[in-house]
């Protein structure tokens, strides 16, 4: 633990799994079931793929136009943007920690989903800044569940949430370090103590 310098630079992704990846593949895995019809996805359409069920059409958003596998090139933040109640489910893994305006985000996939679709959200509560996502467009946000409940019930409404926190203070040390999840055991990636939120989950309901 005496040095400035972490194990790895890279989240863990050099040494495996990074920790929060595991938290998330959990909770998507945990609510599979609603990812099927038209499903939209942020940036690719690699957890749809890994855990849709009975998905009819795939529809992956980005940014900017530098992505060849979009099919939407569009900004959560600006609804003239983006297509108006088209999903069934929408998956936003660790995204909106780098967009300013998180409300207006949240307030896209509202409009993106159909009636009783589903968004399933994660967000970081404890990581190091992504340099990556710092110079492009902004790393911005770590959140708390307090937080992020509290926007999500101004746009779905409280009872249409539900939240999920993970991680522990062993958990965030190896996150902090680049230290992977299989370098972990089970139960000290499970052991589940809300004071050290390494990522928060959400999944909310269109109503």
């Amino acid at each position: 633990m005496r040095n400035v310098r972490p194990v790895s630079q890279l989240f863990g992704v050099d040494r495996g799994q990074p920790v929060d990846r595991y938290y998330i593949e959990k909770f998507l895995n945990e609510n599979k079931k609603y990812i099927q019809g038209t499903v939209v996805e942020i940036g690719d359409d690699t957890y749809a793929r890994k855990y849709g069920m009975n998905i009819t059409r795939q529809e992956i958003l980005h940014l900017t136009s530098d992505n060849p596998r979009a099919t939407i090139i569009g900004d959560l933040t600006n609804q003239k943007t983006l297509k108006n109640q088209i999903a069934d489910c929408f998956i936003c893994t660790q995204t909106l920690n780098f967009i300013y305006d998180v409300k207006s985000a949240i307030e896209g996939i509202y409009f993106m989903l159909k009636d009783k679709g589903c968004a399933l959200v994660t967000v970081s509560g404890i990581s190091q800044i992504s340099r990556y996502d710092m110079e492009r467009w902004g790393d911005f946000w770590r959140f708390t569940d307090k937080s992020i409940s509290g926007i999500f019930s101004e746009v779905f409404g409280s009872e249409n949430i539900q939240l999920h926190t993970y991680g522990n203070v062993l958990s965030s040390v190896a996150l902090l370090e680049g230290i992977s999840a299989e370098e972990l055991s089970e139960d000290e990636l499970l052991f589940n103590d809300n004071v050290y939120q390494v990522i928060i989950a959400v999944k909310a309901i269109k109503k």
